[in-house]
């Protein structure tokens, strides 16, 4: 079932089935997601292009905002929507810029609407809470309809990135090495390999799982919008379109003064990730992207119940490169302060 509004503005759905997949062109929608305890909706925003080009095997979709506090891939996401044109696009692109809608009217890392972060509620539940509905949708609507997914985030108000594509150290090895290709186009200074076990329900684990050549990226921090981040996010989308031949035009550099090439940092074990000791105030002495040595104090805890009291240096366990740093300065016991990877070649 479909509401008729006008041609410029989106379409609300209420069902899967009133979304034209197959469409040509390109056309905007708002999925309607019943809320829990109220009659009303929360609309995600959806637009699926068909390029007049011809069709593809290679079908893409881009989400932002998974969390609602990472503004970077939600600024990048909503200008493709506007910018791509299927005239000059083959195959079909499905952009979501705010998938935890309520989480990004809330500029929060969980939905208001249930207490959910939606990174952790794949593959979702056709009869759990909105959020769960939400990426239920994604896995069994979405999914099938495309081969590359590209989930674009960034450190929220938790944790500071150097400027990374990611993916996880999947089994499969053409599917990891396409993944490695594809992370590339972002042309950032890293590409991250993260592990799976830090968290479960990833929109990524469940896509990698699914056969799908995946990309995450960490893209900016503090609640903000990183300048860089989001060029990387819009002008790594477009190099992916170019890489599979759904936009004309060769792969471009998105940051040419760098002179360095992409290193491949991986961090896929838990003893990667280091734990604050106590609680404390966080004062890192490296910052993101950083080589550092086995044994070098990275950064110190405070405790200012008395300034007699000596900080408690944190060390690293291992030569490494910095991929993480806990970003606010008070921290609780068990935080990740940081991590710290390893360089691998791809």
């Amino acid at each position: 079932m479909r509401s008729s509004l006008q041609d410029d503005v989106p379409t609300v759905v209420y069902e899967p089935e009133g979304i034209g997949w197959d469409r040509p062109g390109k056309h905007h929608y708002q999925v309607a997601f019943p809320l829990d305890g109220s009659w009303g909706y929360s609309l995600v925003p959806l637009t699926v292009i068909n390029g007049r080009r011809g069709s593809s095997d290679d079908n893409v979709l881009v989400v932002g905002g998974t969390h609602g506090n990472e503004w970077e891939g939600q600024v990048a996401v909503k200008r493709l929507c506007n910018d791509l044109d299927p005239d000059q696009l083959a195959g079909r692109i499905v952009l979501i810029p705010q998938l935890s809608e309520s989480a990004c009217a809330a500029n929060s890392r969980w939905s208001p609407l249930d207490g959910v972060n939606m990174n952790r509620a794949f593959p979702g539940d056709p009869a759990g809470s909105i959020s769960y509905r939400i990426a239920h949708f994604v896995t069994s609507s979405i999914f099938p309809v495309v081969r590359v997914v590209i989930d674009i985030h960034s450190g929220g108000r938790d944790t500071r990135f150097p400027l990374v594509a990611s993916f996880h150290p999947v089994e499969n090895i053409p599917q990891r090495r396409e993944m490695a290709d594809v992370a590339r186009l972002f042309d950032t200074p890293f590409v991250m390999i993260y592990s799976s076990d830090m968290a479960s329900g990833l929109l990524t684990d469940e896509a990698e799982a699914a056969g799908k050549i995946t990309i995450g990226t960490e893209f900016g921090y503090g609640e903000s919008v990183d300048r860089r981040g989001v060029q990387h996010g819009y002008e790594g989308v477009r190099n992916v379109l170019r890489h599979y031949g759904l936009l004309a035009g060769a792969v471009a550099r998105i940051e040419p003064e760098r002179t360095t090439p992409t290193r491949f940092i991986e961090a896929a074990t838990l003893d990667g990730y280091i734990a604050a000791p106590s609680d404390g105030i966080w004062e890192p002495l490296i910052d993101p992207g950083d080589d550092i040595l086995a044994g070098q104090i990275v950064g110190r805890l405070h405790d200012f119940s008395s300034q007699a009291a000596s900080p408690t240096p944190i060390r690293a366990p291992r030569d490494g490169v910095v991929l993480m740093l806990h970003l606010p300065a008070m921290t609780t016991k068990g935080q990740t302060l940081f991590s710290v990877g390893h360089e691998v070649p791809f």
